[in-house]
């Protein structure tokens, strides 16, 4: 009884982490691109900004593959995630390493959502107008083709380079350009936590 105990917390809480990073992260990008037009920005900070943006490729905004192919990856990593995380679940493994995997989980899926409906459910209006939803299939793009939104922006250094530094003087220098969301943050924190505190179990 114990050990089914066990994996039924477990289970629960990786549930409870996947569905709560997805509703997050959706209710943020919603409320971005209904009240914000692209490239606007509101400023919390000298290093904070909320600066909406959407990109067609990975994470920060990075782009590498043709679009389709891009979100089917999305989808079948995630598919081989949610088997992992589910022989894990049973394995009984430490509990924080559950949780890193549930949070890659769930950005990743956070993401795929955006990928695979939001081209089919917003229009796209130039700035300064605002996106708006609309009936379903008759969006900016098709489906699969949709786009990410972003809009976490951290320009922690914002300055230049020394005029008297070779190749790089004068010119302009941000430490941490990528913009981001909340569910790359997850994916993020899940995989900086395996990395720093589950070398065993990744090892194995």
């Amino acid at each position: 009884m114990k050990g089914k105990t066990g994996l039924f917390t477990r289970g629960r809480i990786s549930v409870v982490i996947i569905a709560a990073v997805i509703l997050i992260d959706q209710l943020i990008k919603v409320m971005v691109k209904t009240n914000m037009f692209m490239h606007e920005r509101i400023k919390i900070a000298d290093w904070f900004y909320i600066l909406f943006t959407e990109n067609p490729g990975m994470a920060f905004g990075w782009e590498f593959f043709d679009k389709f192919f891009l979100t089917s990856f999305r989808i079948v990593a995630v598919i081989v995630i949610g088997f992992y995380l589910y022989r894990i679940i049973k394995r009984r493994l430490p509990i924080g390493y559950i949780i890193c995997i549930a949070l890659i989980l769930a950005g990743a899926a956070g993401n795929i959502i955006d990928c695979v409906f939001y081209g089919m459910i917003f229009n796209n209006p130039p700035a300064p107008m605002i996106a708006e939803f609309v009936p379903f299939g008759t969006g900016y793009e098709s489906l699969f083709h949709g786009r990410v939104v972003d809009m976490f922006y951290f320009p922690i250094i914002d300055t230049n380079w020394p005029h008297w530094m070779p190749i790089v003087g004068g010119e302009h220098f941000i430490f941490f350009s990528p913009i981001f969301n909340f569910a790359d943050a997850a994916i993020s924190c899940g995989i900086v936590a395996l990395l720093l505190f589950y070398h065993k179990q990744i090892s194995h």
